[in-house]
């Protein structure tokens, strides 16, 4: 695939349950079960992904070519054989990016407009 313009090729922009599995599998391979804990754990328990709108966000970036289901497996003494892993692709990657960095000038239109404070000069 070509590369993908800052408007993530007409993918932007994300659902927010979409980039939050991206932002979950930019860590690594996970199934399903870790991916809904994680993304409540990113978001403070603000954003609870039930079991239909994950897999049905799964199905989708599966389909767009942003995640892949992955043929390694752990130990199957270690694991439930049933679960399914997925993982980022390069495409995925760069329109988690592309999305991220649409998000980031909304959150510094918001600044300019005085909604947000400006970050401090210090950063962090």
């Amino acid at each position: 695939m070509g590369d993908v313009s800052l408007d993530g090729g007409g993918m932007l922009p994300l659902t927010p349950a979409a980039f939050q599995i991206l932002l979950v599998l930019t860590d690594g391979e996970r199934h399903g079960y870790v991916i809904m804990k994680e993304v409540e754990a990113n978001t403070q328990g603000r954003m609870q992904l039930g079991p239909g709108t994950l897999y049905r966000s799964i199905k989708r970036m599966l389909a767009d070519g942003l995640i892949e289901e992955s043929d390694e497996r752990p130990d199957p003494a270690l694991d439930d054989e049933r679960r399914r892993y997925y993982r980022l692709t390069a495409l995925g990657r760069r329109v988690a990016a592309a999305e991220a960095e649409r998000l980031a000038g909304l959150v510094r239109l918001a600044q300019s407009k005085r909604l947000l404070p400006a970050p401090s000069a210090g950063g962090a």
